[in-house]
């Protein structure tokens, strides 16, 4: 990035946050029309630090965080959870932070490109004019981004004093500029032909061999639902989504929410509250999480089922106009254990009420 481009963004971004002081980084990025990781990097020197650490070095940090609020978005849905990271356990490639009911997100480890510490005025309550000058409130955040400067997971100090660890993250910053490549959009193609799909995913006996499956028949998820409907799984109309929240909402039936970004899995399980409507997105409120989900934008919505050891397991997923996966949800399920007969019951009262409607 060249010296005026920086100054370019760093003075729209100065612009855009004077006038909205809330304004998410990645709404700015789009009006610029670069990434937000390229937002972020024209940042270095200026209160955005690079972590020069390997991703699974980087990951033993969160647990030490404190409490947080961890944010992690797919295309078209954006959860954010407040918390303490569990203990992190998995591999080189893979990092598990496993903790159903809070924090519990699944680390892909080859898409972390870039890693910042980022320090932002805290928005005033009060944007008043006062007659003498304040120190200013700082929020601390760690970001994470892909190659593309999509960004993979962030997390948001809450604690006030700072937990040590973040002073001993911002003692290592650099400003070492990280080297994005542009994005390119998925070419649609013909729905190629996979003759002994139908038989390999009758034999499943785990959910995780799903992911082997796509990879041997060098499929995407939305191509192999397409392939297996009428067999495992079923179009649905888009609004059925809308519907199965309410429905799980008034049944107090809990669910787990998938988010996914292109190197992290965030899940929330737990009952829901009420879906809202919001400036035309659908968002949920609760006291430790909230999603807001842009469900104008979905797609194809999908009720995959899955053959296991437990007699299957039936998730809902919904995609964007690209194909890309925006949301997954389930049953809460305890492994070893049959898939709860209210979730199946929800789904299949969907065919009577589009027939009602």
């Amino acid at each position: 990035m060249i010296p005026s481009q920086q100054i370019a963004i760093i003075e729209a971004l100065d612009a855009a946050r004077a006038a909205q002081p809330r304004l998410p980084a990645i709404e700015i990025a789009e009006r610029l029309a670069i990434s937000e990781g390229e937002l972020q990097a024209a940042r270095l020197g200026r209160d955005v630090w690079t972590l020069p650490l390997s991703p699974n070095e980087l990951a033993a940090y969160l647990p030490q965080l404190g409490r947080v609020k961890a944010l992690t978005r797919s295309r078209l849905a954006v959860l954010e959870q407040t918390g303490d990271y569990p203990e992190l356990s998995g591999g080189p490639q893979t990092g598990l932070l496993l903790d159903p009911g809070g924090l519990d997100l699944r680390l892909l480890y080859t898409h972390w490109h870039w890693a910042c510490l980022i320090r932002d005025p805290m928005p005033s309550l009060h944007p008043m004019p006062s007659s003498h000058e304040e120190e200013p409130q700082w929020r601390w955040s760690l970001q994470i981004f892909n190659q593309h400067g999509c960004a993979v997971h962030k997390c948001f100090a809450l604690e006030n004093p700072l937990p040590r660890p973040w002073g001993v993250l911002a003692a290592l910053g650099t400003r070492d500029t990280p080297a994005f490549t542009q994005s390119m959009p998925r070419l649609k193609r013909p729905l190629p032909e996979a003759p002994t799909l139908a038989s390999e995913w009758g034999a499943m006996r785990d959910v995780h061999q799903f992911f082997t499956l796509l990879q041997r028949h060098r499929l995407e998820r939305i191509e192999a639902n397409q392939l297996m409907e009428g067999r495992y799984t079923r179009a649905l109309p888009t609004h059925a989504l809308e519907t199965v929240l309410q429905q799980a909402t008034q049944r107090e039936l809990p669910l787990m929410l998938f988010v996914a970004s292109p190197g992290c899995v965030q899940i929330r399980t737990g009952t829901l509250p009420a879906p809202q409507r919001a400036r035309g997105w659908l968002n949920l409120f609760g006291e430790q999480f909230t999603l807001h989900l842009d469900d104008t934008a979905i797609d194809q919505v999908w009720q995959v089922s899955k053959p296991n050891r437990d007699g299957g397991v039936t998730s809902l997923e919904a995609f964007d106009a690209q194909g890309s996966l925006v949301l997954q949800l389930y049953a809460e399920r305890q492994e070893g254990r049959a898939e709860r007969r209210e979730w199946r019951q929800l789904l299949d009262e969907l065919d009577s009420q589009e027939a009602v409607a």
